[in-house]
């Protein structure tokens, strides 16, 4: 199992070996912290993402699903890009939101990732319950089999933090 941390800050500026990145299904950037990275990783992270649009991804990344790009100027050398499901009350995508964080993990793996930086996937634009979103990606990261050696959650304010330290107590 990871180690999990928990830090608030800006997720541009922690070094990792993996950011992982709230990402919308067009890979082209966005608001929140997609557009935090995609601004702060300069222009190589977009230019990979075009052309796994004009390849592989010709319709876009499906939410739950994860993909790998250059990190250009972060402080990283992955970019692991995810994208969330948007909340609703009518409809439980919990299983996307858990995909998420497996996925992203699974590609970790894949590039050999020992330190992986995470955002609350889904909890900001998205409209996910922070309490909710803290649970879902705290319990899955746990139960996650990855040869990730630390996870760390880069959060945005207090609330956040004390829904993080909120989950993470309920694991003990």
């Amino acid at each position: 199992m990871a180690l999990i941390e928990l830090v608030r800050g800006d997720i541009t500026a922690l070094p990792a070996d993996a950011i992982v990145n709230a990402a919308n299904h067009t890979l082209l950037g966005g608001g929140g912290v997609d557009g935090a990275i995609h601004r702060a990783g300069g222009p190589t992270i977009l230019e990979e993402c075009r052309r796994l649009r004009a390849t592989t991804l010709p319709d876009g990344l499906p939410t739950g699903a994860a993909v790998a790009t250059t990190a250009g100027l972060l402080p990283a050398r992955w970019v692991i890009h995810t994208v969330g499901p948007i909340w609703s009350r009518a409809l439980d995508q919990s299983d996307l939101l858990v995909s998420c964080y497996a996925e992203s993990l699974r590609v970790a793996d894949e590039l050999g990732a020992r330190r992986v930086t995470f955002p609350a996937v889904s909890a900001g634009v998205y409209g996910w319950p922070m309490d909710d979103a803290a649970r879902i990606a705290v319990e899955t990261v746990a139960a996650s089999s990855t040869a990730v050696d630390v996870v760390t959650f880069v959060l945005f304010n207090a609330h956040a933090i004390d829904a993080f330290r909120s989950a993470l107590a309920r694991l003990s």
